[in-house]
């Protein structure tokens, strides 16, 4: 399954003027509030009209303003999950559901309805009413509905914005079982949350001010030192994979990565487990030579791939470890004193703690 957006749109002061190309899974549009992310996926569902501009979803077309091809929203296939759930009130959780069944197109391929109760743990909501719902639950129904409309893809607009952190925490598994089941339904995600995305997406758009800035795969995106100052240097770092090795009685769990062997806390998945870490730039400590004598568990083997200076005093250096990546933020100075230059061999450091659970996905 293949997306291809190109948009421009004025409105006001404000241009959007947006192009990229993705493939299956989560494409994420991440950017600041006001960059354009919602305009670009309400013109790819047909609820704005741009002024030129083509949308595909795996080659048919959408939207095609050269060719005069603007289909309604409701010819588009499209399911739309809202950062309110949108709930009918006066539907129990069931009839809700139902309702979405019955916009499917006849003969349309699609989930069946237990398997959704199934994969979004539905079965013990389906009497209560939306009132009744927390937030979590809430989207969990709406994804739902959304899915039993059997679309060719799902929009997913901020859902999870207006939920506080603990509920946030709830439902990302429930995403992350969307993302990896056997569904296989792509999805374009819109959040200005980088945790979120960098659990959940695998390709990556970032927006600014109207324009597609940075484009790829998550991991390449994320330990690509131009995208410190696109995405913040508190948020700035990278994605790598993991496989769970084995859990130990003092709450630390082993994981192997390509460079080595990792030691993390609060680690719930069982051995065997390929896990996704997130792990920020300012986190990460460089030495030239294997430090010893440190209460920090993960010191691993790098070499430096690329050395961004910012504006400021500080530095985003891009690291190989193993066939992973890995991006560290240092000051400048910290370059200077160290001699670091690209194609050094050193060592990255960071403590156990610095990465979150929250920052562990599927």
């Amino acid at each position: 399954m293949t997306l291809s957006v190109h948009l421009r749109h004025r409105h006001g002061d404000f241009t959007l003027d947006v192009a990229f190309d993705s493939g299956p899974g989560i494409t994420a549009l991440f950017g600041r509030s006001g960059a354009g992310k919602t305009s670009v996926i309400n013109a790819v569902s047909g609820l704005l009209h741009p002024d030129e501009g083509r949308v595909a979803v795996d080659g048919d077309t959408l939207l095609d303003t050269a060719r005069g091809i603007d289909l309604p929203p409701h010819r588009r296939r499209l399911g739309y999950v809202f950062q309110d759930a949108r709930l009918f009130p006066h539907l129990d959780v069931a009839r809700n559901l139902d309702f979405g069944a019955r916009y499917a197109p006849p003969g349309a391929k699609g989930p069946a309805r237990g398997d959704v109760i199934d994969l979004l743990g539905l079965s013990g909501l389906m009497a209560r009413a939306p009132a009744t719902l927390s937030g979590g639950e809430k989207q969990r129904v709406a994804i739902g509905r959304a899915l039993l409309s059997r679309p060719a893809m799902l929009l997913m607009d901020e859902p999870l914005a207006s939920l506080d952190a603990p509920r946030k925490q709830d439902i990302l598994p429930y995403l992350e079982r969307l993302r990896d089941g056997p569904l296989g339904l792509p999805i374009l995600y819109v959040s200005h949350a980088l945790d979120e995305v960098a659990r959940l997406a695998d390709h990556l758009v970032v927006i600014q001010e109207g324009r597609m800035r940075m484009q790829g795969l998550l991991y390449d995106v994320l330990s690509d030192p131009a995208a410190v100052p696109l995405l913040g240097v508190r948020e700035a770092g990278a994605v790598i994979a993991a496989t769970v090795v084995a859990h130990a009685d003092d709450g630390l769990s082993t994981l192997s990565i390509s460079a080595g062997h990792l030691e993390l806390p609060g680690v719930q998945a069982a051995p065997g487990t390929r896990l996704r870490l997130r792990i920020l730039a300012q986190d990460v400590i460089l030495s030239r030579d294997r430090p010893a004598g440190l209460s920090s568990r993960n010191i691993l083997p790098v070499a430096i791939a690329a050395i961004h200076s910012g504006d400021g005093p500080g530095a985003a250096i891009a690291l190989r470890a193993g066939s992973d990546r890995l991006l560290a933020r240092v000051t400048s100075r910290a370059v200077t004193d160290l001699g670091l230059r690209v194609g050094m061999e050193c060592f990255a450091i960071f403590k156990a703690t610095t990465v979150a659970p929250g920052s562990i996905g599927r």
